[in-house]
């Protein structure tokens, strides 16, 4: 089952007086705060969804307030706090792209059906993502090559990996 719910950003800290705070965005396009008008707090596996209005994004932030925060105590109590989104909210994918929370929890198998590991976290430090697994061996990274990962199932959970190209490129971690 995919997941109903995106996180987009982190509250980071009050900015100024009048109850705006500071966010570390998550989303691929930062522009994206300035036309969600609806975010949602995560409380005891329930979405609580607040107004919110982006007053501007600037340097890598964004800077947004959100309904109930008036002062920077209301903000303050937020802190560290996770924002999402609906599913719906998000902006569309081109063909054959999939979101990154969906793929988390993958279960990347090879030709023959032995199960490599799963999917962790993905790094997008460069040009091309780098993939984490948890596997037996421990930690392995590999570059998000479709030659090395020529197919990826989201709904089933899976991601097929060409075992002699991973061999090539996968590092573990000592």
């Amino acid at each position: 089952m995919l997941q109903e719910f995106f996180m987009i950003g982190e509250i980071l800290r009050p900015q100024g007086v009048r109850g705006q705070a500071k966010v570390r965005p998550y989303a691929s396009e930062i522009e994206d705060f300035m036309r969600w008008d609806t975010l949602y707090l995560e409380e005891n596996g329930s979405y609580i969804p607040k107004k919110a209005v982006c007053a501007r994004v600037h340097d890598g932030f964004a800077y947004l307030t959100l309904e109930g925060c008036t002062g920077p105590e209301d903000v303050e109590k937020l802190r560290d706090r996770k924002l999402y989104i609906r599913r719906d909210q998000a902006s569309p994918l081109e063909d054959g792209a999939v979101y990154i929370q969906d793929l988390i929890g993958c279960q990347a198998v090879d030709e023959k059906g032995n199960v490599i590991g799963e999917l962790r976290d993905v790094l997008q430090y460069g040009s091309v993502d780098t993939y984490v697994f948890r596997t037996p061996k421990g930690q392995m990274m590999a570059p998000a090559l479709l030659q090395v990962f020529p197919e990826t199932r989201v709904e089933e959970k899976t991601i097929l990996v060409n075992a002699e190209r991973l061999s090539e490129v996968a590092v573990y971690e000592d």
